[in-house]
């Protein structure tokens, strides 16, 4: 076969083209927008800190597509729960809610919403939703973010939420391929191993991205090593997955796209510019380049390289780019009108979405309104890096205190709070958890609350011996459901969507 020669400026243009970054500020600079051009970047990534109102938010991803060109790709991470950037629209419930509630139809029309509020915006690609499963109690950054434990369910569910999407024009990318679900490491932090053969794997891992990929228009790898398919590579970096199994055996014509290469699992280990080509080379089409200006040249470099010295064939860049230019044309990036009354129905259907997936667990009840109760809870909140941070001590506060008299007692850390502290004056005692970390065992052994509001992570309700009303997060109408609930105007129907949850620890 002859080897197709291509200059260094051709190589460098498929080189931008094959990158995803993020970008600084909120507002498109002049400076900013020559390197766009001179590197031919077509696919930007924002987040909260380049986000401040709907008005500049619209008119920053509509400088940069005056810039990137009508085949522009702007993406956003607006899953729902505590996994969301735009924070004033409309507020989707968690994938965990949703999963708790079981109904399609509610999903369809969650991710309908969805898509109709960041398309508002000027986004076309949302990465959600997740297809990881809920099978280890222990994960520390998918929890709610899984619309269960059960592949069925997941796959029903998320099917109807990106049919909702879709159905609005806005693509999705289902993750984190070949599931996220059963770690206890954080891979913005570590390399995580799940160690399952094959067998194991296509049981429950691999079963909702398998039939996922006969409909999403995209993908997202995940930085884990799955030592019974590949014990060299991550995911991400992988032939035997991403082509062997995702290209060859499942024939998937979809995008594949990394996560992104500045977490530590990879560039920590591998070096940005190394591993992107790698990933490229395994089958990748695209490469989240979210790091610093410096780490996206070195990664830009790096595939130019590749790309001229044909370690990547000219002949797979070309079905790389195809399948790329494919999901921008397939999903434009137009900005649509959303109007006040859109945007009241949409707020409305949130409210009721997140009261349907309340659970509550082990007989929890309500006191009765205005009766004597006291609050115990984190002094502070913070994000993970993947959600926005917890809801904040006042804030709960406040909604307790409109149907109670209300004391509240706050502690710095939950790894030594003594519960000795909390005065035994006979109010009722509410905890409520606003953080995604599970319980010490300190707290296990001596917590005794009359009632456990977990505000986040639904895990935690195993962690404290008392009855317990979830959420799956604290977005306002999550708030707002609770707020129903206590006054005896909602019920708690909803079934963690985790089998045998009693029996876990």
């Amino acid at each position: 076969m002859t080897k197709t020669i291509i200059s260094r400026e051709e190589a460098r243009k498929i080189a931008g083209q094959s990158i995803m970054i993020r970008m600084p500020g909120t507002s498109l600079e002049p400076e900013v927008a020559q390197y766009l051009r001179d590197n031919h970047i077509r696919a930007i990534c924002l987040f909260r800190q380049n986000m401040v109102n709907q008005e500049q938010l619209a008119k920053f991803t509509a400088d940069l597509r005056s810039v990137m060109g009508p085949d522009a790709l702007i993406g956003i991470d607006q899953e729902g729960g505590a996994v969301v950037r735009s924070t004033w629209v409309p507020q989707p419930p968690a994938a965990m809610s949703l999963g708790a509630s079981d109904d399609a139809e509610l999903a369809r029309e969650v991710g309908a919403a969805v898509a109709r509020s960041v398309k508002s915006l000027g986004f076309n690609w949302n990465f959600a939703p997740v297809l990881d499963l809920n099978n280890n109690v222990n994960n520390p950054v998918i929890s709610e973010r899984s619309f269960g434990a059960e592949p069925a369910k997941a796959v029903r569910l998320a099917s109807a939420w990106m049919e909702g999407s879709l159905s609005e024009g806005v693509a999705c990318c289902v993750k984190h391929f070949p599931g996220h679900g059963d770690t206890h490491v954080d891979s913005h932090r570590d390399l995580p191993e799940v160690n399952k053969s094959r067998a194991q794997l296509d049981a429950l891992e691999l079963a909702p991205f398998q039939a996922a990929a006969k409909h999403a228009p995209a993908m997202m790898t995940a930085h884990i090593v799955y030592p019974q398919l590949d014990a060299e590579n991550p995911a991400t970096m992988s032939p035997k997955i991403l082509t062997g199994i995702l290209r060859d055996e499942w024939n998937y014509h979809g995008v594949v796209i990394t996560d992104g290469m500045d977490m530590h699992a990879i560039a920590g280990r591998y070096g940005v510019g190394n591993a992107a080509v790698r990933a490229l080379a395994a089958g990748a089409d695209m490469v989240m380049a979210l790091g610093t200006r410096e780490t996206q040249l070195e990664t830009l470099e790096a595939l130019t390289d590749a790309i001229e010295n044909g370690q990547i064939p000219y002949a797979e860049l070309q079905k790389k780019l195809a399948r790329v230019e494919k999901l921008a044309q397939d999903y434009p990036c137009q900005q649509s009108e959303y109007t006040q009354q859109q945007d009241t129905e949409d707020r409305a259907l949130m409210a009721r979405a997140w009261k349907r997936g309340l659970t509550a667990y082990r007989q929890a009840h309500s006191p009765a309104p205005g009766g004597k109760v006291r609050l115990v809870i984190s002094a502070d909140v913070v994000s993970d890096g993947v959600s926005e941070a917890g809801i904040s001590a006042d804030k709960v506060a406040a909604m307790l205190s409109q149907i109670y008299d209300l004391e509240t007692t706050t502690f710095a850390d939950a790894k030594t709070f003594d519960w000795n502290q909390v005065p035994q004056d006979g109010r009722f005692v509410i905890l409520a958890s606003t953080v995604r970390i599970r319980y010490n065992e300190h707290a296990r052994q001596t917590w005794k609350p009359d009632l456990h509001l977990v505000l986040w992570n639904p895990f935690q309700t195993l962690d404290i011996d008392a009855p317990a009303l979830i959420t799956y997060g604290f977005a306002p109408p999550a708030i707002e459901a609770v707020a129903s609930w206590l006054r005896g105007e909602t019920e708690a129907n909803g079934h963690v969507p985790v089998p045998n949850f009693d029996q876990l620890n």
